[in-house]
């Protein structure tokens, strides 16, 4: 069925959703905004952090182990002093969204998109989640980057910065990428958050 012959049930029952027409007007106005439950978005990956790393020496060490490779901010990330573990071991659920998926266009800032997660109910990344996932995540595609959506870290040189991930010429690497908040993104561009487990 074409996206542009839709039956009038369809939209009766996009209506409906809204809590009728008056709600549904109110959206098309701007005025309702549709907020959706974390659980909306699938869960990606899940990872474990407070494995019983803590120095940089001991993730650069593993990571080595394992065959991986570290950019030079990325080591820097890992030795600033706001860079911090978990005490303990927690397992913690990531969704993997593009800028497009959280509905902006291009030219989006990252304070934008952390605003639009937040409003979604997920939430950002630890710094931790950059060095474990890059260990954990060992069949990354060809030529994927993954940003990791977390507070910046402030690197050596006194510009604020995130970890990424990424796959290139058949090697996996921990980078780390200029975070200001004013920092423009493409559609296109992936970032990695937590969405947050449901307290039973």
């Amino acid at each position: 069925m074409s996206k542009y012959h839709r039956p009038q049930k369809w939209f009766e029952a996009i209506v409906d959703k809204l809590g009728g027409e008056d709600s549904a007007m109110s959206f098309l106005r701007g005025e309702l905004i549709v907020v959706p439950n974390p659980s909306c978005f699938l869960v990606w990956k899940t990872i474990r952090i407070g494995t019983g790393l803590k120095t940089p020496d001991e993730f650069q060490s593993a990571l080595k182990y394992m065959g991986m490779k570290i950019g030079a901010w990325g080591k820097d990330l890992l030795g600033r002093p706001s860079f911090s573990v978990s005490e303990e071991e927690t397992e913690l659920d990531l969704v993997n969204v593009s800028v497009g998926e959280l509905g902006f266009f291009n030219n989006t800032s990252l304070l934008d998109i952390f605003q639009k997660v937040l409003d979604f109910g997920l939430q950002l990344c630890p710094a931790e989640v950059g060095p474990q996932l890059r260990l954990q995540h060992t069949n990354q595609p060809k030529r994927q980057w993954l940003m990791i959506g977390m507070e910046p870290i402030i690197g050596s040189d006194g510009n604020p910065y995130i970890f990424f991930v990424a796959e290139g010429h058949d090697e996996h690497w921990l980078h780390a990428h200029h975070g200001e908040f004013g920092r423009l993104w493409d559609a296109n561009k992936r970032f990695i958050f937590v969405r947050p487990r449901q307290i039973t």
